[in-house]
């Protein structure tokens, strides 16, 4: 499904910014562990799988990662775990004028986010597994860089690791 700006094949344009925000804050309260947010580029494709949803926001990419952020940290049944592309530490400014500015800002707004770095076909392919049985958001932003796309798995907001496994071992016993 694909809904946001003009300029984003078969989309219909929002009626203003608020438009992507509303169906945002929608999403992060039906979304749970496991489900994926991805703020992309201009340049990303559009997905035939049911389990995605596009939606072209028209704006700059850190002003949606920081709502993303902004919305997550509001949230008590999720959290986030976020991922960039490893090739975007890569990109030259040569080839890309811009990309230092925007990796310098990202790191700014990821600090004390737990974050890491895979390849692009690498988390391509586990957002294309996770929507075989979950909901994937992509959030289209104006972005013209390449490799800047983030990536964010939700995360369990009031379970951790830890208790998991205390749960199992006593399961086990």
């Amino acid at each position: 499904m694909l809904v946001g700006i003009s300029g984003c094949a078969g989309a219909r344009p929002p009626a203003d910014d608020a438009s992507w925000r509303r169906v945002l804050t929608e999403r992060l309260a039906a979304f749970g562990h496991r489900n994926i947010i991805a703020i992309v580029d201009s340049a990303y494709p559009a997905q035939s799988k049911p389990g995605v949803e596009m939606i072209c926001t028209g704006a700059d990419q850190l002003t949606v990662v920081r709502a993303v952020l902004d919305g997550l940290a509001a949230q008590r049944h999720v959290k986030p775990e976020v991922f960039t592309d490893a090739e975007l530490l890569h990109v030259a400014e040569a080839d890309a004028p811009g990309i230092s500015a925007y990796r310098d800002e990202l790191n700014r707004l990821l600090k004390g986010v737990p974050n890491g770095a895979a390849s692009h076909e690498k988390i391509i392919a586990e957002l294309d597994e996770t929507s075989r049985t979950f909901k994937v958001l992509l959030l289209k932003t104006s972005m013209a860089l390449p490799y800047t796309s983030v990536f964010v798995r939700l995360d369990c907001g009031y379970w951790n690791a830890a208790s998991e496994q205390r749960l199992r071992d006593s399961m086990a016993r």
